[in-house]
């Protein structure tokens, strides 16, 4: 499931929360402890929950918290978020990278984003990939990272100064629609198409992200005219051509191709690269009003023309995050009943991770903790989301829920583990190795102390983890699984 942490205007004062290193900690060992190889060991098995938290790069909401800071003050406010991740046992994060038309990322086709630099087409100074950087600091912290990308909106109203030369409103400004205050790259223009599914596809192949990840933006929400109704969106001219080359769609259903076929694509083209990137949509939370029959509200199908239902049925997503944004007292958004609905339609078993927004669970109308404390999901966000989440709802870590249907190859073998006691500090010491570590995403470590379990879940990175202190006793057993960047958990190990 998918929350934010706290509201947009609050992300910034984050706290450092720094995981306790241990790789250091056995320089000097002694003899392994008796290790058992069984796999056949019974203990709780480890929670599956997609615990995430959007970080929005447009208008500088959660990250950076200003333009143009340094390369040092951008990646420490990074660095921030993501161990206030961690401390709230999240795992994952999913980062905006191409607000309108730009990249916070090096891309060869989209120019630098002036909500990092202050100056669109700037490079960071000194120069540093972002995406790159965040990618590697979450995994180090057993994090996915998710990259968000808005495929049309070409220009917003809190933009920067001028658009940079590489830009495609300068570049090809014959692709790009003047709507309201934004400028909106023209779905219905096959380049558009294919200039969204090149930049998309060039993150999945270049960088090692989890998963592709677009929100609810397709056509604009509507923008009102000089007469105070909603205006039409000028793509007169492209529907002209397509009905020119015989195209036989009523101009809403065209629409709504367009947007079909970017779907489409970039899941079947995303799996052609990289079988275990997640693709994922957070729509608006509504698909039609009237579906289910109490439900009143904004028409996305008809407004934004985004068939989302179909993108599920079809099974089009990994994902999907239907961004329920209502109290369960409010009975024209039902919370309850559009989760009862949208999970009725995911006939192909696929992941349904719902959105919330912590901001709006502080306005009036929000019954107190009311996210916290229901059990309609394990969704949260309350006032004091950090110790409702550490305390109250996410006490413990949880892995990924696994993808079977992205599976390839072999499931992963069990590690190999020894105890050894550190001379130095004499506390006892988890190692771990495998045979095939590349392959590997998370260690799952549950711990037995006289009958009661605990567990752990570390990134791959991590190899050892002090299990014991000097002075205190010996967990009675130990169980290590590896698991897969398809969520795939090995046998146990053990340790008595």
């Amino acid at each position: 499931m998918s929350v934010s942490i706290v509201p947009p205007s609050k992300f910034r004062v984050f706290l450092r929360a720094t995981v306790r290193g241990v790789a250091v900690a056995c320089a000097t060992v002694m003899a392994a402890e008796t290790i058992g190889a069984q796999t056949n060991a019974t203990a709780p098995p480890i929670p599956r929950e997609f615990r995430a938290a959007w970080v929005a790069t447009v208008a500088n909401i959660d990250w950076p918290s200003r333009p143009g800071l340094s390369s040092a003050a951008q990646q420490a406010e990074l660095l921030a978020i993501l161990d206030r991740a961690v401390a709230l046992h999240l795992n994952a994060i999913v980062l905006q990278v191409r607000p309108a038309a730009d990249a916070l990322y090096d891309s060869p086709y989209e120019p630098w984003s002036a909500y990092l630099t202050g100056v669109e087409g700037r490079a960071p100074e000194p120069y540093y990939d972002p995406l790159h950087f965040a990618v590697r600091a979450a995994h180090e912290r057993g994090l996915e990272l998710h990259a968000w990308f808005n495929p049309y909106r070409a220009r917003h109203p809190t933009a920067i100064g001028e658009a940079a030369r590489t830009h495609i409103g300068v570049r090809h400004p014959e692709l790009v629609r003047r709507y309201g205050s934004y400028g909106w790259m023209d779905p219905g223009e096959p380049r558009v198409l294919a200039h969204s599914l090149r930049v998309m596809l060039d993150v999945v192949r270049r960088y090692d992200v989890d998963g592709i990840h677009i929100d609810d933006y397709f056509y604009p929400y509507p923008e009102l005219g000089p007469d105070s109704q909603p205006a039409p969106f000028p793509d007169s001219a492209s529907y002209a051509r397509y009905r020119q080359r015989g195209g036989p769609l009523a101009r809403d259903d065209w629409r709504r191709h367009n947007v079909d076929s970017l779907i489409h694509a970039l899941y079947t083209r995303t799996k052609a690269l990289k079988p275990w990137v997640k693709v994922g949509i957070s729509p608006f939370g509504i698909w039609r009003p009237g579906t289910p029959a109490q439900i009143r509200g904004f028409d996305a199908y008809d407004k934004l023309y985004a068939d989302a239902r179909r993108w599920w049925r079809e099974g089009w997503v990994d994902y999907l995050t239907p961004q329920l944004y209502w109290p369960i007292a409010q009975t024209p958004q039902a919370y309850a009943v559009l989760l009862r609905w949208w999970a009725g339609e995911n006939v192909r078993a696929r992941h349904l991770w719902v959105g919330h927004s912590a901001g709006r669970a502080a306005s009036p109308g929000w019954p107190d903790g009311e996210l916290a404390d229901s059990g309609t999901t394990r969704t949260t966000a309350a006032r004091a989301i950090g110790d409702s989440l550490r305390t109250r709802v996410y006490r413990d870590a949880a892995l990924v829920p696994a993808s079977p249907w992205l599976a390839r190859g072999t499931p992963p073998v069990a590690p190999r583990v020894q105890v050894v006691r550190n001379v130095a500090s004499e506390d006892r010491v988890l190692r771990i190795a495998h045979t095939r570590a590349t392959t590997v995403r998370w260690w799952g470590v549950r711990l037995e102390h006289e009958g009661t379990w605990t567990h752990r879940v570390l990134p791959a990175t991590q190899r050892s983890l002090i299990v014991a202190a000097r002075g205190a006793s010996m967990p009675t057993r130990i169980l290590v699984t590896a698991v897969d960047r398809y969520g795939r958990e090995s046998r146990a190990a053990v340790v008595r």
